[in-house]
């Protein structure tokens, strides 16, 4: 008893029981990623064993419970699931390895190029691109004959059916939380814009970033969301479309499978787009999402853990992720399998998407980066886009210098 107490109270906790074989996987919960691990532990011969640690559900307290004990130097991690947007952070503080040799180009063969920027620090490959993802713009066709290329066209059109009285609200998760600055991101790139400068280290917030915020600003006023939209995240702006009150959602695919199964009445008329752009004729670049794999600079296995790493995210468990899970490959050639039409019947535009994207800051500091954008953009009815441009410029430096809000 005693033992686990201190097990309990130590800042990071106490590392789980491994053999000399033992590979320790900390990742999100994946309803189906066991299956991902058996099969990998089936193929390696008894090579190496990988033991699926889940971590919180929130992105939030899967950070946290991984930089406490990588600060504490655990060496019972071996392969980290990072979002995307901790690559930066975890290499500069030196807590995961580099990909290097023959695992590099193996991560690389194939992979998208978008996908794999976010696995980049300073020029050097640090994590395998698992899956990503990005988001679309979900519309119903029964209300719109053709799906809208720019923001003014979709407002105007939802104000049109609002006139109309019919359905009309553009469903979008507005809260203070990273999926705004998501959006934020998506225009920014779209205006052909620059949050931090190509280096990581300068906070830019150019003309792109104001007219970004002047599209915002714009569609808070407009009168076409729910009165929720402030107080919304992705599963709340599913869930609104699903009522049947939305004509738009920008919105991940998860929410394909979903409306498949809970409206199968609404999802027969709703069709899929690239997201909508913000200048008339060029194509919006939609921000990528996923997950990376890294190997922990401290675990005792690292050429295991490489070796189980690769296996993880390979062409067939890629495709086994994406039919099951709803988590898009980032290998290329994975679109091009038949399995894929069922599920995946946007894969095509998914794919465009991927060629074309947004990504966002690759910076140690970016999460402090999100945090402080988030708290200048919401609620976005009330952003004022010179003035607030102007405070980015000061709060995004300050960020980048570690003197602004730290996460």
């Amino acid at each position: 008893m005693a033992a686990a107490l201190a097990c309990v109270s130590a800042l990071a906790a106490c590392a789980p029981a491994s053999s000399a074989n033992t590979v320790n996987l900390y990742y999100a919960p994946e309803e189906n990623l066991q299956a991902v691990v058996d099969r990998c532990n089936a193929q390696s011969g008894g090579r190496y064993h990988i033991v699926y640690n889940k971590l919180p559900r929130e992105a939030d307290g899967q950070r946290e419970q991984m930089v406490r004990r990588l600060a504490a130097q655990d060496g019972g991690m071996d392969v980290l699931g990072l979002d995307v947007t901790w690559t930066g952070e975890f290499a500069e503080a030196n807590w995961i390895r580099e990909w290097t040799g023959e695992d590099r180009a193996e991560a690389e063969r194939g992979t998208l190029q978008g996908p794999l920027e976010t696995a980049r620090s300073s020029g050097k490959l640090y994590a395998a691109p698992k899956n990503t993802n990005v988001q679309l713009l979900w519309y119903r066709a029964d209300l719109v004959d053709h799906p809208p290329a720019t923001w003014d066209e979709m407002i105007a059109e939802a104000q049109r059916l609002k006139r109309e009285g019919k359905p009309h609200w553009i469903s979008f998760s507005g809260a203070q939380f990273e999926g705004l600055f998501v959006h934020f991101n998506t225009l920014v790139e779209s205006a052909g814009g620059r949050i931090v400068s190509a280096d990581g280290n300068r906070a830019e917030i150019d003309a792109g970033a104001v007219r970004a915020l002047e599209v915002l600003r714009g569609f808070g006023r407009a009168g076409v969301t729910s009165p929720a939209m402030n107080n919304a995240k992705q599963d709340d702006a599913r869930m609104e479309f699903e009522n049947g009150q939305a004509a738009f959602q920008l919105n991940w695919p998860f929410v394909y499978p979903s409306m498949q199964e809970d409206r199968p009445d609404l999802a027969r008329n709703v069709r899929w787009a690239r997201l909508p752009g913000v200048l008339p004729g060029v194509p919006s670049k939609s921000t990528i999402g996923g997950y990376n794999l890294a190997v922990s600079q401290y675990s005792a296995k690292p050429e295991l853990a490489f070796d189980a790493a690769l296996c993880l995210r390979d062409p067939e468990n890629q495709k086994f992720s994406a039919i099951n899970d709803g988590v898009p490959p980032t290998i290329e050639s994975v679109y091009a399998d038949p399995a894929m039409d069922q599920e995946y019947p946007m894969k095509e535009t998914i794919l465009e998407a991927l060629k074309d994207p947004g990504v966002r800051p690759v910076s140690p500091a970016a999460q402090n980066v999100s945090t402080v954008l988030t708290n200048l953009l919401a609620p976005v009815a009330e952003i004022d886009p010179s003035k607030t441009a102007e405070r980015m410029r000061t709060e995004v430096q300050n960020a980048l210098e570690s003197k602004g809000v730290m996460p």
